[in-house]
């Protein structure tokens, strides 16, 4: 069995601990993390080589930046998504571990937030969905098992938030983000946790703000999308909420996924 995780961490120096204390307990053989917010120097290495990991990094100071630890070798490591060489924000890293069964390709992936819409974020963001889609076709092309994890900082559905009226005209929530996500389903990706579990109230982001933790008032915008060939062996989709009760947390919480591989 292969466990593939994502988690937006928002510092990855700042919550070391955390994320070796999830290392010990959830033991995933791949974890994609995102908002690691540290130059690739910076990136606390040595602590993570210690529980066993290999790590590939693609970092930018104090904000965004993502990275792949895994225990099987990373090989064919690409840093930064195709399609704009003018495109300086560390957001995307790809890599291809060798199973018994062959090859699985993992991206992690931060995706722009796009507040406020009525700025040039916006427009950024939908461009950067429109290039992750190119990739997406690129790799379907491959016929490969392949997982693209990470904060997509999109809300899919009305189900997908506790209160959906609180996020109207909000750039992870506007008819256009809806739209481009669903545009990589339908490529052929399924979405793992949905693919698992169609209950709602399940949630991976709780603002720091107005006691949104203490109420669950929360959105579900960290998502793993699966080619045909890894969704075939999907067996299980969790989300780590217990993670959000820690002292000083993420405002997100991992979401892992067993592949029969």
């Amino acid at each position: 069995m292969l466990r593939i995780a994502t988690w937006n961490i928002n510092s990855v120096r700042l919550r070391i601990d955390h994320l070796t204390a999830f290392l010990d307990e959830a033991k995933p053989d791949i974890l994609c993390l995102q908002e690691i917010k540290c130059v690739d120097d910076a990136f606390p290495r040595a602590q993570i080589e210690d529980k066993g990991y290999n790590v590939a990094v693609n970092g930018q100071k104090t904000f965004n930046g993502v990275a792949i630890v895994s225990r099987l070798p990373l090989e064919d490591v690409t840093r930064g998504l195709p399609g704009d060489d003018g495109d300086e924000q560390a957001r995307y890293i790809e890599a291809v571990v060798s199973v018994k069964t062959g090859a699985v390709r993992v991206a992690s992936l931060y995706l722009p937030n796009g507040n406020p819409p009525d700025s040039e974020k916006y427009p950024y963001k939908l461009k950067w969905l429109d290039r992750l889609a190119d990739h997406a076709r690129t790799l379907l092309a491959l016929e490969e098992p392949f997982a693209l994890a990470g904060d997509y900082n999109v809300i899919p559905q009305a189900r997908d938030a506790a209160h959906p009226e609180q996020w109207t005209g909000d750039a992870l929530y506007l008819p256009q983000s809806r739209a481009k996500f669903q545009s990589l389903l339908n490529l052929g990706l399924t979405e793992a946790v949905r693919a698992c579990d169609d209950r709602d109230g399940l949630y991976t982001f709780w603002d720091y703000q107005a006691g949104a933790w203490q109420k669950n008032n929360g959105i579900r915008i960290d998502h793993l999308l699966l080619s045909p060939q890894a969704a075939d062996h999907l067996k299980a989709a969790h989300i780590h909420k217990q993670m959000r009760a820690h002292e000083k947390p993420s405002d997100h919480v991992p979401v892992s996924i067993d592949l029969d591989l």
